[in-house]
């Protein structure tokens, strides 16, 4: 395990409350270059692993704001481990891969992973990519307080989903602004996010001022 020393001030506000992550890569050069610029970007590496199962292990210990996790790792694959890491809801998961396929990006996104990587990024794709999946681990998280059911939780999200992208359109939000927007419009309307959403999909966002 890996404590490098980070700046005392972070460059960007989204990170200043220094987010801890794990990071799980076998290839040693690419997991310190992930490292070094996780550091220069504020965010504190609390542990580096070089296989799945051990990422699982070190998730489980520092219980991180975030997990990145390339998806070709001995033992136990990046996309296993997701699985595991989000079945535990212990933080959000951000996939590395060389490859975009959409099937892959579909598995992992199965999985649980929040946000994904595709190789080679820069230092100025992490970030977004982790504000991402930590902004999405929270909407998931605020909809399991609101439904119980697994099934309706499920529907729940993909309604949210399609609304989201319907608001980010018409309304030029940001995907975490539309969230917002679908639960304070629901709080205001004294109705469940889910019949927010779906009226946002059928209505457009008219559906606040017909309150």
């Amino acid at each position: 395990m890996n404590d490098t020393p980070t700046p005392a001030a972070s460059p960007s506000p989204t990170t200043a409350a220094r987010r801890t992550v794990v990071i799980a890569e076998d290839e040693t050069l690419i997991r310190m270059d992930l490292a070094e610029m996780l550091t220069e970007e504020g965010y504190d590496v609390v542990g580096q692993a070089g296989d799945g199962a051990r990422a699982i292990e070190l998730a489980t210990e520092h219980r991180p704001d975030l997990v990145i996790l390339d998806v070709k790792m001995p033992v136990l694959d990046g996309i296993a481990a997701a699985e595991a890491i989000a079945a535990k809801r212990i933080a959000p998961v951000v996939i590395l891969t060389a490859f975009s396929q959409r099937e892959l990006v579909e598995r992992a996104r199965d999985a649980g992973a929040m946000a994904y990587l595709v190789k080679p990024f820069t230092q100025s794709d992490l970030v977004p990519a982790i504000e991402m999946a930590v902004s999405r681990f929270a909407e998931l998280a605020q909809l399991e307080s609101e439904v119980h059911d697994l099934q309706e939780r499920l529907e729940t999200r993909k309604s949210v989903d399609r609304a989201k992208g319907v608001l980010q359109e018409k309304l030029s939000l940001s995907e975490p602004e539309a969230f917002r927007w679908i639960q304070k419009t629901a709080m205001d309307l004294r109705l469940s996010m889910r019949q927010v959403a779906e009226g946002v999909v059928t209505h457009g966002p008219e559906i606040a001022g017909g309150s």
